[in-house]
């Protein structure tokens, strides 16, 4: 049996991680997540799911589970997340630093095969090329959220190159599903749609973001694991289509058949950057497929939220 620690496991990439990975029976789920901003109804119900509620920034959380289970591979997606929430707790963002210490030293220390580290598209800050690829873009932006990021990825490169512990940096861009907070932008905008609610827009709106559906994330996420793919290496997680988030909002208005008004407030002080959209080249050739269209994404996004009411 395959025995697989996902951090954050109650998140939305993790959350559905889990349950894909769970569907294969040869496989021993483990799930340890603070519920920050995880929700313990997303952790998939199955024989071959433990979840325990624990903090990966305390050590004395943390260390009794790596004593307990003999993991193969770890998932590493717990994080403070959140533009609002990170630009207003900025210590709390910091604090997931030593987080990343704790998982890569027990790794190290109980024979892990792979660290799978969730990274973010934020560590390239204001863009200095577009599309960003893995190699040739400058990491410089300065949030603590996208410095914390980028240190993450320094701490999973020097634990291969002192102790080699193998490691893989998914950079993610803007991953939506059904299990997503209204923190972010779609569900928020899909939601106001919804009620008929104005739909609120920080600046002009004409900042651009790509936006990628949970299952072609996670069908990444697997197949870099069960391929062996990108060992030591980096990967963009995104989709290639650029979009304003004005644009967006006029999407769905209309998948949604709603009435709301846009309403632009403010741009906020910090935080937004201007564009963002991955050099998806890798992901791609590790797919083998074109990505799922934002159109198409939204209506499972909504279908799934349909089907999760009806219950």
């Amino acid at each position: 049996m395959t025995t697989i620690l996902i951090t954050g496991g109650a998140g939305n990439i993790g959350s559905q991680l889990a349950k894909i990975l769970a569907g294969d029976t040869n496989n021993r789920i483990v799930i340890v997540d603070n519920l920050l901003t995880g929700v313990r109804s997303h952790v998939p119900e199955r024989e071959n799911v433990i979840f325990i509620k624990a903090n990966v920034n305390d050590y004395n959380d943390i260390v009794p589970i790596f004593g307990r289970f003999d993991f193969d591979y770890v998932f590493h997606f717990a994080a403070v997340v959140g533009v609002k929430r990170t630009l207003a707790h900025p210590i709390a963002v910091l604090d997931d630093i030593e987080g990343i210490k704790h998982i890569l030293s027990l790794s190290k220390n109980s024979g892990v095969k792979r660290v799978f580290y969730s990274s973010s598209s934020e560590v390239y800050g204001e863009p200095f090329e577009v599309p960003q690829h893995e190699s040739t873009t400058p990491l410089n932006s300065r949030l603590p959220y996208a410095i914390v990021k980028n240190v993450g990825e320094a701490f999973c490169k020097a634990y291969y190159k002192d102790f080699e512990l193998p490691y893989t940096v998914f950079r993610f861009f803007n991953t939506y599903g059904p299990h997503q907070s209204e923190d972010f932008v779609i569900p928020r905008f899909l939601k106001a749609a919804q009620q008929g609610a104005p739909i609120t827009i920080y600046g002009d709106g004409l900042q651009t973001r790509s936006f990628c559906f949970i299952n072609d994330t996670i069908e990444t996420c697997v197949k870099a694991m069960t391929q062996n793919q990108f060992i030591n290496g980096v990967l963009n997680v995104g989709s290639h289509s650029e979009i304003t988030i004005l644009e967006l909002a006029h999407t769905i208005k209309s998948i949604t058949n709603s009435s709301s008004e846009i309403i632009h407030l403010p741009a906020l002080s910090e935080g937004d950057m201007r564009r963002r959209c991955p050099n998806n080249i890798k992901m791609k050739a590790i797919l083998g497929r074109e990505l799922t269209s934002l159109q198409e994404g939204l209506k499972q996004m909504l279908l799934q939220w349909d089907l999760v009411n009806t219950l």
